[in-house]
Protein backbone atom coordinates (compact mmCIF):
# COMPACT_ATOMS: atom_id res chain seq x y z
CA UNK A 1 0.00 0.00 0.00
CA UNK A 2 2.84 2.39 0.83
CA UNK A 3 4.37 1.67 -2.52
CA UNK A 4 1.02 2.78 -4.52
CA UNK A 5 1.12 6.13 -2.29
CA UNK A 6 4.42 7.05 -3.02
CA UNK A 7 3.85 6.63 -6.71
CA UNK A 8 1.20 8.87 -6.28
CA UNK A 9 3.44 12.13 -4.59
CA UNK A 10 4.03 14.84 -6.49
CA UNK A 11 7.65 15.47 -7.86
CA UNK A 12 9.77 17.46 -5.74
CA UNK A 13 10.62 20.89 -7.86
CA UNK A 14 12.70 21.04 -10.47
CA UNK A 15 15.13 24.24 -10.82
CA UNK A 16 15.07 25.95 -14.49
CA UNK A 17 19.37 25.24 -14.66
CA UNK A 18 18.69 21.22 -14.02
CA UNK A 19 16.60 21.00 -17.25
CA UNK A 20 18.73 19.50 -20.33
CA UNK A 21 18.90 21.55 -23.09
CA UNK A 22 16.68 21.05 -25.88
CA UNK A 23 17.91 19.32 -28.53
CA UNK A 24 19.21 20.84 -31.47
CA UNK A 25 17.67 20.50 -34.70
CA UNK A 26 20.17 21.47 -36.96
CA UNK A 27 22.32 19.13 -38.85
CA UNK A 28 25.73 18.51 -38.27
CA UNK A 29 28.08 19.96 -41.32
CA UNK A 30 28.66 17.04 -43.55
CA UNK A 31 32.60 17.10 -44.75
CA UNK A 32 32.82 17.47 -48.13
CA UNK A 33 35.16 15.32 -49.76
CA UNK A 34 38.50 16.10 -51.27
CA UNK A 35 41.08 15.41 -53.44
CA UNK A 36 43.82 14.43 -52.01
CA UNK A 37 46.92 14.23 -54.84
CA UNK A 38 49.49 12.34 -51.93
CA UNK A 39 46.71 10.48 -50.61
CA UNK A 40 45.95 6.92 -51.25
CA UNK A 41 42.79 5.38 -53.88
CA UNK A 42 41.05 4.40 -50.88
CA UNK A 43 41.29 8.34 -49.04
CA UNK A 44 40.32 9.24 -52.76
CA UNK A 45 37.59 7.07 -53.19
CA UNK A 46 35.19 9.43 -51.42
CA UNK A 47 35.75 12.55 -53.74
CA UNK A 48 35.58 10.20 -56.42
CA UNK A 49 31.88 8.40 -55.31
CA UNK A 50 30.43 12.08 -55.30
CA UNK A 51 32.01 13.15 -58.64
CA UNK A 52 30.12 9.91 -60.21
CA UNK A 53 26.74 10.71 -58.05
CA UNK A 54 26.80 14.48 -59.57
CA UNK A 55 27.31 13.41 -62.94
CA UNK A 56 24.85 10.56 -62.46
CA UNK A 57 22.15 13.43 -61.29
CA UNK A 58 22.76 15.77 -64.35
CA UNK A 59 21.41 15.43 -67.69
CA UNK A 60 24.55 14.23 -68.82
CA UNK A 61 24.49 11.18 -67.12
CA UNK A 62 25.31 8.80 -70.01
CA UNK A 63 28.33 10.35 -70.91
CA UNK A 64 32.04 9.12 -70.93
CA UNK A 65 32.93 12.55 -71.71
CA UNK A 66 30.97 14.26 -68.64
CA UNK A 67 32.52 11.48 -65.55
CA UNK A 68 35.85 11.87 -67.16
CA UNK A 69 35.12 16.13 -67.09
CA UNK A 70 34.50 16.14 -64.12
CA UNK A 71 36.89 13.91 -62.59
CA UNK A 72 39.35 16.13 -64.22
CA UNK A 73 37.92 19.07 -62.74
CA UNK A 74 38.33 17.41 -59.07
CA UNK A 75 41.48 17.29 -59.97
CA UNK A 76 41.91 13.52 -61.18
CA UNK A 77 45.13 12.53 -63.69
CA UNK A 78 43.49 12.77 -67.30
CA UNK A 79 46.52 10.36 -68.33
CA UNK A 80 45.36 8.01 -65.74
CA UNK A 81 41.83 7.58 -66.91
CA UNK A 82 40.22 4.84 -69.24
CA UNK A 83 36.45 5.43 -70.25
CA UNK A 84 33.80 3.06 -71.84
CA UNK A 85 31.55 3.60 -75.00
CA UNK A 86 28.52 6.02 -74.55
CA UNK A 87 26.70 3.78 -77.33
CA UNK A 88 26.49 0.36 -78.65
CA UNK A 89 27.86 -0.62 -82.29
CA UNK A 90 24.47 0.10 -83.61
CA UNK A 91 24.12 3.26 -82.05
CA UNK A 92 22.14 2.65 -79.03
CA UNK A 93 23.01 4.27 -75.18
CA UNK A 94 25.14 0.84 -73.75
CA UNK A 95 23.32 -0.35 -70.43
CA UNK A 96 26.20 -0.13 -68.39
CA UNK A 97 29.77 2.35 -68.73
CA UNK A 98 32.64 2.18 -67.12
CA UNK A 99 35.25 4.81 -66.23
CA UNK A 100 38.52 4.56 -63.97
CA UNK A 101 41.56 6.37 -62.99
CA UNK A 102 44.83 4.18 -62.16
CA UNK A 103 46.38 5.52 -58.87
CA UNK A 104 50.03 4.40 -58.47
CA UNK A 105 51.51 1.01 -59.58
CA UNK A 106 48.82 -0.86 -57.69
CA UNK A 107 45.45 0.38 -57.61
CA UNK A 108 42.44 1.69 -59.81
CA UNK A 109 39.53 3.67 -58.95
CA UNK A 110 36.23 2.37 -61.08
CA UNK A 111 33.34 3.48 -61.37
CA UNK A 112 30.26 2.05 -63.55
CA UNK A 113 27.02 3.54 -64.14
CA UNK A 114 23.72 2.53 -66.10
CA UNK A 115 20.55 1.04 -66.56
CA UNK A 116 21.91 -2.35 -65.69
CA UNK A 117 23.37 -0.81 -62.78
CA UNK A 118 20.73 1.06 -60.90
CA UNK A 119 22.81 3.67 -58.67
CA UNK A 120 26.13 4.50 -59.55
CA UNK A 121 28.68 1.91 -58.25
CA UNK A 122 32.26 2.91 -57.38
CA UNK A 123 35.05 1.18 -55.66
CA UNK A 124 39.56 0.61 -55.14
CA UNK A 125 40.28 -2.74 -57.33
CA UNK A 126 43.74 -3.74 -58.34
CA UNK A 127 45.34 -2.85 -61.50
CA UNK A 128 45.33 -5.04 -64.28
CA UNK A 129 48.53 -7.02 -64.98
CA UNK A 130 49.15 -4.80 -67.96
CA UNK A 131 48.51 -1.54 -65.54
CA UNK A 132 45.25 -0.68 -67.06
CA UNK A 133 41.90 -0.74 -65.34
CA UNK A 134 39.49 -1.59 -67.52
CA UNK A 135 39.51 -5.18 -69.50
CA UNK A 136 38.62 -4.85 -73.14
CA UNK A 137 38.27 -1.84 -75.49
CA UNK A 138 38.18 1.69 -74.16
CA UNK A 139 37.46 5.04 -76.32
CA UNK A 140 40.42 7.51 -76.82
CA UNK A 141 40.45 10.53 -74.14
CA UNK A 142 41.55 12.89 -77.05
CA UNK A 143 39.80 15.90 -76.08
Amino acid sequence: MGLALAACAPDPAVSPSANPEPPSTASPAQEVPRYQPDGSADENLPIFSAVTGQVWASDQRGSGRAYVDALVAAGFDRTAMQVTQDLTTVGNPVESLQFSVRWGEEDCLIGQVGPSTGEPVTAVVDQLAEGRCLVGNTRPIDW
